[in-house]
C-alpha cells in the first residue's frame, strides 16, 4: 500500500486557520491520509503562530507543523519550540536557536522524516541549507525511508537547485513563503517529488494573504502600512502525494485548491479556532 502524505500549504491568518480546522479532517478520510504536514509560520495575522493556536493545530488532524522566517515573531513561541518537537523552525538556523529543525515520526511501522530548510536568496542570512539539509539526511535513521522537505524560499532557483543537490536522497521538496501555488509539479527520474511552491491556505482575494488596499498603498506610495489578514475567498491549498514505504521514492504528486465559506459550515458544527 501506497504511503500518503498532505501537505497544506502556509496556514495564512483567521480564515486560514478556519479552513484548516474544518477541511483537513474530511481530507485525510477521502484520501486515506496516513500523514500531514502543515507550514504554520503565518497563522497569526498572517505573522508568526501563538502557543494555542499551535496547540490547535493538532487537534484540526495535523501531525506535524513546519515554519519559515516568520516563526520568531510571536515571541511567546520560543517557550513552545524548546518543549515540542513536532513544531519546527528552519533547521539552518545557528543551533543556539529555540526548537528543532528536523523531526523522525513513527505511524504505525513506517518511519516519516520531515526537515524544514530556510534559502538564503532575498532572505534572512542563515547557515548553507544545502549543507545542512545533507548533513541532516546522514543523521536520519537508516530504516526512515520517506523524508520530506519544506524548502521556505523566495527564490525559484534555490528551491530548484535543492531539488537537484538533494534528488533521490529524499522523498520531497515542497516549497513554501510566497503564498502563489506554482504548476510545476513533478517527480524526478530518481523519484524525489518537487514543487516550487505549495500556495497558500486562507484568503486567496487579497496580495498573499494581506488586505488588498494596505498593500497596493505601501507599492504606490512607499509608506510603511499596517497589514491585516484579509478574509474573501478562503481555500485550502496544497498537495497531495503517494510514496513507496519500500525505498520512499514518490509515487504521485498532485496539487490541491479546496475552498471554503464558513458562513456555510452549520451553527453546531463551526469549529472554534479563537
Amino acid at each position: 500500500m501506497p504511503f500518503t502524505v498532505l501537505f497544506v500549504a502556509d496556514i495564512c491568518g483567521r480564515p486560514g486557520r478556519q479552513a484548516a480546522a474544518h477541511l483537513i479532517k474530511p481530507l485525510r478520510e477521502k484520501h486515506g491520509v496516513d500523514y500531514v504536514i502543515a507550514n504554520v509560520e503565518n497563522s497569526a495575522g498572517g505573522f508568526g503562530i501563538t502557543p494555542e493556536m499551535a496547540r490547535k493545530m493538532f487537534t484540526y488532524g495535523i501531525d506535524l507543523q513546519t515554519s519559515g522566517n516568520h516563526i520568531w515573531d510571536r515571541v511567546a513561541i520560543l517557550e513552545y519550540l524548546e518543549q515540542k518537537p513536532k513544531l519546527l523552525r528552519p533547521a539552518n538556523y545557528p543551533p543556539a536557536a529555540p526548537g528543532l529543525g528536523w523531526y523522525v515520526d513513527q505511524v504505525g511501522e513506517t518511519k516519516v522524516g520531515v526537515m524544514n530548510l530556510m534559502g538564503r536568496v532575498y532572505m534572512t542570512n542563515t547557515d548553507c541549507p544545502f549543507r545542512v539539509g545533507e548533513s541532516i539526511i546522514n543523521r536520519m535513521p537508516s530504516d526512515c525511508k520517506i523524508i520530506i522537505v519544506d524548502m521556505h524560499a523566495e527564490a525559484t532557483s534555490e528551491k530548484q537547485a535543492m531539488l537537484y543537490h538533494l534528488d533521490g536522497k529524499v522523498s520531497a521538496i515542497i516549497g513554501t513563503h510566497t503564498h502563489v501555488p506554482t504548476a510545476d509539479e513533478q517527480i524526478s527520474r530518481r523519484g524525489t517529488a518537487y514543487i516550487t511552491d505549495a500556495g497558500m491556505t486562507g484568503p486567496l482575494d487579497s496580495v498573499i494573504g494581506m488586505d488588498k488596499g494596505p498593500s497596493l498603498g505601501r507599492f504606490i506610495t512607499g509608506m510603511p502600512k499596517r497589514f491585516s489578514t484579509a478574509s474573501d475567498d478562503v481555500h485550502l491549498q496544497g498537495v497531495l502525494m503517494q510514496f513507496d514505504e519500500s525505498d520512499g521514492h514518490a509515487l504521485s504528486i498532485e496539487r490541491i485548491k479546496v475552498p471554503f465559506d464558513i458562513s456555510k459550515v452549520q451553527s453546531g458544527q463551526v469549529i472554534s479556532v479563537d
